[in-house]
């Protein structure tokens, strides 16, 4: 049976989702693209082949006289993921929360990079010793 209650945090979810995008034209012939999002949610349902085809219309894809025509640049990569896809198209057509993530390294992460960089420097330190000896 389904519940009549109302769910304030689905309704802001669906609603989030519903929101209309205007799309952004191609600098050269003032045409849209037909895999445009128009909505939030469309946004989040391209898929790879339609990012890539997104950015080649766009000029991105393979940089051109009119790539940096376009409000932002973005360095596309075909064998990105998924994610890193969209996360640039959303950048590039200006949706919020698209930026790249920041990797958070702990104290430990880093303690272990300063560790593992001092032995590489007295292995080579080593190496050098020991090449006038055989």
């Amino acid at each position: 049976m389904l519940s009549t209650r109302r769910n304030p945090a689905l309704e802001a979810k669906i609603a989030q989702m519903a929101r209309t995008l205007r799309p952004l034209v191609r600098v050269t012939n003032g045409a849209h693209h037909p895999s445009f999002p128009l909505t939030i949610l469309n946004f989040h349902l391209l898929t790879s082949e339609q990012c890539d085809d997104l950015a080649h219309h766009f000029h991105q894809r393979t940089p051109s006289e009119w790539t940096g025509l376009y409000p932002m640049r973005i360095e596309w990569r075909s064998d990105a993921t998924l994610d890193e896809k969209r996360r640039r198209i959303g950048r590039f057509i200006g949706l919020r929360g698209c930026e790249s993530p920041m990797v958070v390294r702990t104290e430990d992460d880093i303690e272990r990079e300063a560790r593992r960089a001092r032995a590489r420097e007295e292995d080579e330190v080593m190496k050098r010793k020991l090449r006038w000896y055989n």
